[in-house]
C-alpha cells in the first residue's frame, strides 16, 4: 500500500497502510563519490494541461524552450499532481504527503475561517521540502503564487523554510495580473502605477524578475539554492501586454474563432478580466511563460552552474475553463479526459520535464509513474539531507540518474473536496474513481483499465468486482481524518 512512512535521507521503507518506519542513508554527497549536491530550480506552472506544450504534442501554441529541456533532458508520460485544483494539489507537493494526508485538501479562503488576505494556513511546524533545503544548507525562494497561509499566519512562506519570498499570497487576488500589490517577504509592496485600472506593472513579469535575480545572486555566490517558480501563468484572467507574441497569436488564430467564443461564453469569464481575444491571450501567455523558462536555462550557462542545477517544469492541475479559456480549441487536456477539478487523467496527469546536464539522458522518455508526492524524497536525497522525514513518497532519483533499484508504488491516491467529493486511486494500470463521495445515497464507482483506455472511456467495475473491493478498500484508508475537509461531514 501506499503507506505514510518515515524518512532518514535517501532511504525509504514502505509496510502497510498508515504504517512508520525508518531507516539511515549516507548523504548524497558521499553515497554519489564525493559529487556536489546540484542546486534545485522547480518551475509550476498554474493550470496549464498536459497537452498545452509542444514536448506533448501541443500543434499551435509556441514552447521551443520547454522542447529544448526535453531534448536536453527527460520527459515523463505518467507524472500526477497533487490533486485536481492548485492549493491542495501545492499542499501535497511541499509536504510530501498525499491529499488523504495532507492539512489542506481544497481551496480554503482564510477569510472562512475568520482571517484576512490569503488561504487557510497549514499548521505551526509543517515541514516542506523548503525547510528540508534549508535545513541541508541551501539558500531558498519562492517566486510566484503561494496560497497556502495567509500573510503572517503560521504558514507564511518565510516562517515554513523560504528565505526570500516575492509574489501573491493569496490565490485569488493572483487571478488579478495588474494587482494594486504584491509580497516581498512579510512586506506589502504597493503598485501604485496598477491603481485606477492604469495597468503599468504586469506581475508575472515583475515576479519572473524578481527570480531571476535571486539565481543569479545565488549562482555567483557558490552556495547551493533551491528556486521556487510559482508562476501564476496561465489562469485566467487571460490578461497580458499586446507585444509581438500577442499580435503573432492574433493573425495566427482566427478572429472569428476567438471572437465567437468570447461572445458565446461570457459566463466563462465570470469575475475575471474579460478580453475580446481570450484565445489568442491564452496561447500569448503559454508562449510568455516559455519564455521564462528559455531566461533561466539561459542564465544558468551564463553563470557557469548550469551542470550543477537541475532544473525541473511542471503544472499544478489540468487546463481550466475559467476566465474565456477554451481547452478543447487547444486539446489542453492532450489524449486524456478532464480538465481542472477533475481526477480523471485530464485533471491530474501533468508535463514534468527534468533537465541536469550530465546526469540525465539527453533526450529520453520515461514512464514511470509517480506523483507530487515523490519530490520530498528525490530533492532530500539529491542535497543529502539528513533529517528525519514523514512522506508518503519514494525517491525517483534512480529513475533520473538511469540507476537501478527503482522502487515502485503500490497504488496512488487523489481525493478533492468540491462537487460533491471525488476519491481516486491509480494501482497498476487499473484507475478507479468515486463520485458524489458526500452523500452515500448518491455514490458511484467507476473504473477503467488504463492501458487500453487511456480516455477512461468504458467503466468496467462490473466485470472485476476483485479489483472494485480493492480500490474501494484503499479509499477507505487512505484517506484520514481532517478537521477541515471530510467527506462524512460534506464539507467542502
Amino acid at each position: 500500500m501506499n503507506a505514510k512512512s518515515i524518512v532518514k535521507m535517501g532511504c525509504t521503507t514502505m509496510a502497510g497502510a498508515m504504517a512508520m518506519t525508518s531507516c539511515t542513508g549516507a548523504k548524497a554527497q558521499e553515497a554519489k563519490g564525493g559529487e556536489k549536491s546540484p542546486n534545485v530550480i522547480f518551475i509550476i506552472a498554474d493550470d496549464l494541461g498536459i497537452g498545452d506544450v509542444t514536448p506533448y504534442g501541443q500543434k499551435l501554441i509556441k514552447t521551443p524552450n520547454l522542447e529544448r529541456m526535453a531534448q536536453e533532458g527527460m520527459k515523463f508520460t505518467q507524472c500526477y499532481s497533487g490533486t485536481a485544483v492548485s492549493a491542495p494539489s501545492r499542499a501535497s507537493l511541499v509536504t510530501g504527503l498525499h491529499t488523504g494526508h495532507t492539512h489542506i485538501r481544497g481551496n480554503l479562503k482564510a477569510s472562512e475561517t475568520g482571517d484576512p488576505e490569503g488561504q487557510a494556513p497549514m499548521p505551526d511546524g509543517t515541514y516542506t521540502i523548503a525547510q528540508m533545503f534549508k535545513n541541508a544548507g541551501y539558500s531558498t525562494g519562492c517566486f510566484g503564487k503561494w496560497g497556502l497561509g495567509y500573510p503572517g499566519s503560521e504558514s507564511d512562506p518565510t516562517k515554513v523554510g523560504f528565505d526570500h519570498f516575492m509574489g501573491y499570497n493569496c490565490q485569488t487576488l493572483a487571478h488579478d495580473y495588474y494587482p494594486d500589490h504584491l509580497w516581498s517577504d512579510t512586506t506589502r509592496i504597493e503598485l501604485t502605477d496598477n491603481y485606477n485600472q492604469a495597468e503599468s506593472t504586469y506581475s508575472a513579469d515583475m515576479i519572473h524578475s524578481k527570480a531571476m535575480d535571486f539565481i543569479r545572486e545565488k549562482g555567483k555566490s557558490g552556495e547551493p539554492f533551491f528556486a521556487f517558480l510559482t508562476y501564476t501563468l496561465p489562469h485566467a484572467e487571460l490578461v497580458l501586454p499586446h507585444d509581438s507574441v500577442y499580435q503573432e497569436y492574433c493573425r495566427i488564430i482566427p478572429e472569428a474563432d476567438d471572437k465567437a467564443w468570447a461572445e458565446d461564453n461570457p459566463n466563462k469569464r465570470g469575475a475575471y478580466g474579460a478580453t475580446e481575444r481570450p484565445l489568442a491571450s491564452f496561447a500569448s501567455m503559454v508562449t510568455r511563460l516559455d519564455s521564462y523558462v528559455g531566461d533561466v536555462l539561459n542564465e544558468l550557462k551564463e553563470l557557469g552552474i548550469d551542470d550543477n542545477t537541475l532544473v525541473i517544469f511542471t503544472s499544478d492541475n489540468g487546463p481550466h475553463r475559467e476566465g474565456g479559456a477554451n481547452p478543447d480549441y487547444f486539446s489542453s487536456y492532450g489524449p486524456y479526459r478532464g480538465i481542472k477539478r477533475d481526477l480523471y487523467e485530464g485533471g491530474i496527469r501533468m508535463p514534468f520535464i527534468a533537465r541536469y546536464p550530465g546526469k540525465i539522458k539527453a533526450g529520453s522518455v520515461n514512464d514511470h509513474v509517480f506523483a507530487f508526492w515523490d519530490m520530498m524524497p528525490t530533492f532530500a536525497s539529491l542535497a543529502g539531507s539528513t533529517d528525519t522525514i514523514t512522506t508518503d513518497g519514494i525517491s525517483i532519483v534512480p529513475t533520473l540518474m538511469g540507476d537501478e533499484g527503482q522502487r515502485t508504488h503500490p497504488y496512488l491516491y487523489w481525493e478533492f473536496h468540491e462537487q460533491g467529493g471525488k476519491q481516486a486511486v491509480r494501482m497498476g494500470d487499473w484507475k478507479g474513481v468515486r463520485l458524489n463521495v458526500s452523500d452515500p445515497s448518491k455514490t458511484t464507482f467507476e473504473l477503467y483499465d488504463l492501458a487500453n483506455d487511456v480516455h477512461e472511456d468504458n467503466n468496467v467495475a462490473a466485470q472485476h468486482p476483485d479489483v472494485v473491493a480493492r480500490i474501494n478498500e484503499i479509499m477507505d484508508t487512505a484517506h484520514t481524518h481532517s478537521s477541515l475537509f471530510n467527506f462524512e461531514n460534506k464539507e467542502r
